[in-house]
């Protein structure tokens, strides 16, 4: 059987959640957070549509496997990047390196491990940490264009920021178990596909 073409629509609307991605580092410097976002809710919501639609379709490609959770990274790791440089903001460098860090080190691990034919796939917790840092940005965003800032909001944003951090080292320190695992061993397959 041929394998899929790359032209296809769920490397189509990758591409296309790549673009928001891009449009979200752009306005929130520019102060458009109202635009900002909903182009980021727009964004990670839409996250599971490419790969519902190639897994329903057959149209799984290597590229799509790169890709989707390339794009994954950008919004999470650019919104957060462009965060920190908002005046007054609650999201602080060492906050955004840890995010960038713990991406660095997860696509690092899983390239030696899948390089030499072992199985480094997503656990759910990878899922939850994507689930809870969309939602930690998506509110730090809100608390710059709600005025004035209730407290509610403003208690709720540092919960997520902060459980976003600590689910993202828990995360880390996760992976990089089962890959010293994986390493000692024979490879084992670790979890679900994230």
């Amino acid at each position: 059987m041929a394998n899929p073409s790359i032209y296809n629509v769920p490397n189509a609307l990758t591409t296309v959640r790549f673009a928001l991605a891009i449009a979200v580092m752009v306005l929130i410097p520019m102060g458009e957070f109202w635009a900002s976002l909903c182009v980021f809710l727009i964004a990670v919501s839409t996250d599971w549509m490419d790969g519902y639609w190639a897994r329903k379709y057959g149209q799984v490609t290597k590229l799509g496997r790169i890709f989707d959770p390339f794009v994954d990274k950008i919004i999470i790791c650019g919104t957060f990047i462009a965060l920190v440089e908002v005046p007054d903001s609650p999201v602080k460098s060492w906050m955004a390196t840890i995010v960038v860090g713990r991406e660095l080190l997860v696509t690092s691990l899983r390239g030696i491990i899948e390089g030499a034919g072992g199985d480094f796939s997503a656990r759910w917790l990878g899922k939850w940490k994507m689930v809870v840092q969309s939602a930690a940005a998506a509110a730090v965003l809100l608390s710059f264009v709600v005025e004035p800032l209730p407290s509610w909001l403003s208690i709720t944003t540092l919960v997520l920021l902060w459980g976003a951090i600590f689910i993202t080292l828990y995360s880390g320190a996760e992976y990089t178990l089962i890959a010293a695992r994986l390493m000692q061993s024979d490879p084992q397959p670790p979890g679900e596909r994230e």
